[in-house]
């Protein structure tokens, strides 16, 4: 079948799959910013967070790290991560 030629329902459907799909959870640890505003790790690195874990059907909070590094030794990742000066783009 073409793809002029396929049904609108049939579109629909197999668009709705591939979003689906792309919304599936991965890993089962997260940490959130406490601070409002964006959440991005590099934003407020020193600022609590709060430490989540996937217990299969919901997040559950486990607890709070003082700050990013804290946060990354609960994810797993090692304290530090993060762009260099000499990573930056030039001006």
């Amino acid at each position: 079948m073409e793809p002029e030629d396929e049904p609108l329902e049939v579109w629909a459907a197999r668009r709705d799959r591939r979003r689906e799909a792309d919304r599936q959870i991965t890993g089962t640890r997260r940490a959130v910013p406490l601070t409002p505003g964006p959440k991005a790790a590099h934003i407020d690195p020193e600022g609590p967070r709060v430490l989540l874990e996937r217990d299969g059907h919901a997040w559950v909070t486990v607890g709070v790290a003082a700050n990013a590094d804290e946060a990354r030794k609960f994810l797993g990742q090692p304290p530090g991560l993060g762009p260099t000066p000499e990573r930056h783009r030039k001006p």
